[in-house]
């Protein structure tokens, strides 16, 4: 007997597990389309060329990428997904062009397409792991250490074990060798990622560790992650906007806090008590 066949991929899925295999004109197209998924619903193929700034041949060659026969196929499929009434399909970039106060809608605006896709109950499944952890190891490179860090800062309060690595002058591989199926680790892999980072989740996974991986939309999902959080970078600006990477950190430390309970607020007390008598804050 066959087994059950596998749920049809969703319209973002096809186009992040695709993304890493794409041509530099296709991947363009493709974050564009991680970012405004219900352009491909709202246009033609020549209008989504003008938008995304590419051309009408690199549309053509993106569909049929995505294992579309045409870019009518892919449409309807974008379509279809779009009347579920997901805040990503209802995303334009002409939207964030409107003159609120600066910046704040368009970190409103990724935030609620962020938290739209990353369920409470996914949020609190996370903090009962952690809480249960041998040890809770946070890891990011570049920018992502940034958010590492700041993590590292709010559950140290409630966790007893909890490390950030790579620190300088480490290698993963320390790291790697000493984790088991009794820890928790939770992986930042923002843009740009290091071109290493497959093969450091592959490991990771070898290990048995339970595995979140929070990145920006334009990662494919990984399968053999316990969660993957996708959150919204999407900007006008220069750089990336991470309002709602440092606003998922927040959640996750909040609904950590929340499920330690008593225990986490002696431990608070303590800690508290002893920066009195040391004198040091």
């Amino acid at each position: 007997m066959t087994g059950p066949s596998e749920p049809e991929q969703s319209f973002l899925e096809r186009v992040r597990k695709t993304l890493p295999a794409l041509h530099p004109a296709e991947r363009k197209l493709g974050e564009f389309l991680t970012q405004f998924p219900g352009e491909i619903a709202s246009y033609n193929a020549q209008e989504l060329a003008r938008l995304a700034d590419v051309s009408k041949a690199t549309v053509s060659r993106f569909v049929r990428r995505l294992g579309f026969e045409n870019y009518e196929e892919a449409r309807r499929m974008a379509r279809d997904e779009s009347r579920t009434g997901s805040r990503l399909f209802l995303a334009h970039p002409d939207h964030l062009s409107v003159p609120v106060h600066p910046g704040i809608a368009e970190e409103v605006d990724n935030l609620e397409r962020s938290f739209s896709q990353i369920s409470p109950e996914q949020i609190d499944a996370v903090a009962a792991e952690l809480l249960q952890a041998r040890r809770v190891w946070l890891v990011g490179f570049r920018i992502s250490q940034s958010f590492a860090t700041y993590l590292y800062w709010q559950l140290l309060k409630v966790l007893p074990d909890v490390a950030v690595v790579p620190r300088g002058g480490e290698t993963m591989g320390e790291h790697i060798a000493v984790m088991d199926a009794r820890d928790c680790v939770i992986v930042f892999g923002l843009r740009r990622r290091v071109s290493s980072m497959d093969i450091l989740l592959d490991s990771i996974s070898e290990t048995g560790a339970k595995l979140c991986y929070i990145t920006d939309e334009s990662a494919p999902t990984r399968k053999d992650a316990d969660w993957h959080f996708h959150c919204v970078t999407a900007t006008s600006t220069p750089q990336f906007n991470h309002a709602a990477v440092l606003a998922l950190c927040h959640r996750v430390m909040v609904a950590t806090t929340r499920q330690a309970g008593r225990d986490g607020r002696a431990q608070l007390n303590r800690i508290e008590q002893l920066n009195e008598r040391l004198g040091q804050l």
